[in-house]
């Protein structure tokens, strides 16, 4: 298999796969992503089998002096920032892997590690010492309860970490440096939650939907609901 920028438009329909309906109803993120693959588009990467897509993922740049208090809030405010830096021409030093995506069919074999190697590369390649993700631990939906700093805590009893996804960036070296309690915030009507997660909210309040890593709140007064979602930072070696 080989790696190449660019891959065609069975991108998004790689992206589309196995992730909850609600994760495209972050409308900050949504305000910068258009021009975040217009500006960044040398930093998305793809495995490839012949011409078969089998994996792909994608980074922006920022710059990050390494101390863990200034990093950004979280997936959003990392689109945010690198587009800020890109327009005040600052020169970046590091790489956020923000997504790595392997095609259902093809998981377990590996190639999630082997993506983030490329990626990993790619930033070397460029000149940035360091590389940063804002980890989503898929476990984590089946404990939407649990705080995301106690969650990070978790191991097997081999001592690796419990969740998969974390997993998989612990065996690469990355190791966990902050929480992003706050990383993505997705908003929608009523009707559209009731949509996207087909449960019927009939009164205001707190409520456990499929997929999510934390509650989801609603108000029915406002005719909203709100979902923050928690990642896990990780810097890679």
């Amino acid at each position: 298999m080989r790696a190449r920028p660019r891959p065609d438009e069975q991108m998004e329909r790689l992206f589309a796969d196995g992730w909850p309906a609600f994760m495209g109803a972050d409308r900050q993120a949504n305000r910068h992503l258009r021009r975040v693959r217009e500006v960044f588009a040398d930093l998305e990467l793809a495995l490839l089998d012949g011409d078969e897509l089998c994996a792909a993922g994608w980074g922006v740049p920022i710059r990050w002096d390494g101390d863990p208090a200034y990093l950004p809030g979280g997936y959003t405010d990392s689109l945010r920032r690198a587009l800020t830096g890109h327009d005040q021409l600052d020169t970046p030093d590091t790489l956020v892997v923000m997504a790595a995506q392997v095609r259902p069919d093809l998981r377990g074999r590996g190639l999630a590690g082997d993506l983030i190697t490329a990626l990993r590369s790619l930033a070397e390649q460029r000149g940035w010492p360091r590389v940063v993700a804002p980890v989503r631990p898929t476990l984590k939906a089946r404990y939407p309860l649990t705080p995301i700093e106690r969650f990070a805590t978790w191991t097997r009893d081999d001592g690796a970490p419990l969740d998969p996804w974390v997993r998989t960036h612990w065996r690469l070296g990355a190791r966990l440096i902050a929480t992003a309690p706050r990383s993505q915030t997705m908003t929608g009507t009523v009707a559209e939650w009731q949509g996207w997660t087909g449960m019927v909210f009939p009164d205001s309040g707190d409520y456990v939907i499929p997929g999510g890593l934390t509650p989801l709140h609603v108000n029915r007064d406002r005719d909203e609901g709100t979902y923050t979602e928690p990642n896990l930072w990780f810097r890679h070696r």
